[in-house]
């Protein structure tokens, strides 16, 4: 077990490796996350938004990713991050970069129970979904509708994931 403030540190330094299985050893079984983009509930779900996200960023050209953070304790049971991260998004490769202010509530065990990660979806989008982001980012019109592709691609990964786990029944 781990203290609250070294999950904090084990999980950033797996998310800046791109290590989402490390990163997903740090949620409680009943976890919940929520940002501008999901809302995933339990650590499978959770591990699977992750793996996609690292699978992605690995995707693409590994050495534009960056992250930064600091984390800080608020109490024994809540943790507080600031994180930057610079990547590439999307069909088109556009640069992003992300500042997020993520809050943690941690079970006694010392996993992550819930998180909450806060961001300008406005500044988000801009930068992420180009003309679009700037002209309809601040509208709750678009953030429905760049949650729903999330929730979308999350399903269709862990469909995927699935499949390629479950044993072969055609023999």
């Amino acid at each position: 077990m781990r203290s609250n403030k070294a999950t904090l540190g084990y999980f950033y330094s797996a998310f800046a490796h791109l290590d989402a299985d490390a990163m997903c050893t740090c949620y409680a079984p009943q976890a919940q996350f929520d940002d501008e983009l999901f809302s995933v509930r339990g650590s499978d779900e959770i591990a699977g938004m992750w793996r996609m996200a690292c699978q992605s960023l690995q995707d693409r050209d590994r050495r534009d990713w960056k992250l930064n953070y600091r984390t800080f304790m608020l109490s024994e049971q809540i943790g507080c991050a600031h994180w930057r991260a610079r990547y590439h998004f999307g069909p088109a490769g556009r640069q992003v970069q992300s500042r997020v202010t993520a809050t943690f509530l941690f079970g006694p065990d010392g996993r992550i129970v819930q998180q909450h990660d806060q961001f300008d979806f406005w500044r988000w989008s801009r930068q992420a979904l180009g003309l679009q982001g700037l002209l309809l980012g601040w509208t709750p019109f678009l953030r429905q509708q760049v949650r729903s592709r999330a929730r979308e691609n999350l399903t269709h990964y862990l469909a995927s994931q699935a499949v390629r786990q479950s044993p072969n029944t055609n023999t």
